[in-house]
């Protein structure tokens, strides 16, 4: 009587572990980027909260909104630069425009907007620009 050999796998069996695997990894890999994508928009939100300040601080001793980097005492929009971010530019009302690279989107925007004032403080709205929806923080969407 023959007995069986137990020593390895399949071809078939092979076949289907790496048949799971791809399509595991068809479905994870754009994800994990969209993922990281994201992780990016918010460094480039980070990077803005000297920005604010900035116009918030300009806004306090002015009763007015600057309508540049210089302005608002802020150093010239490429100067703020990451791997994400290509500027940071204040503009007219105070708005802050935050300009990505090709790690998030070559050359997309996200507009920070002065939306209102309650004792002092300027409350900020991020739905401007041309960012895309999916990539955005919550609150920008």
């Amino acid at each position: 009587m023959l007995k069986p050999d137990l020593r390895g796998w399949t071809l078939i069996e092979l076949m289907v572990v790496v048949a799971v695997v791809g399509i595991l990894a068809a479905v994870a890999l754009p994800t994990y980027q969209t993922h990281t994508r994201r992780a990016r928009v918010a460094d480039g939100l980070g990077m803005a909260t000297g920005a604010k300040l900035a116009v918030t601080e300009y806004f306090s001793s002015n009763n007015a909104f600057p309508d540049s980097n210089t302005a608002a005492g802020l150093a010239a929009p490429g100067e703020f630069q990451s791997a994400a971010v290509s500027s940071i530019e204040v503009g007219a009302r105070g708005l802050i425009t935050v300009t990505y690279t090709h790690l998030v989107d070559e050359g997309k925007t996200l507009v920070l907007e002065p939306d209102g004032i309650e004792a002092g403080r300027v409350a900020w709205s991020c739905k401007g620009g041309t960012l895309e929806l999916t990539l955005r923080p919550a609150e920008c969407r």
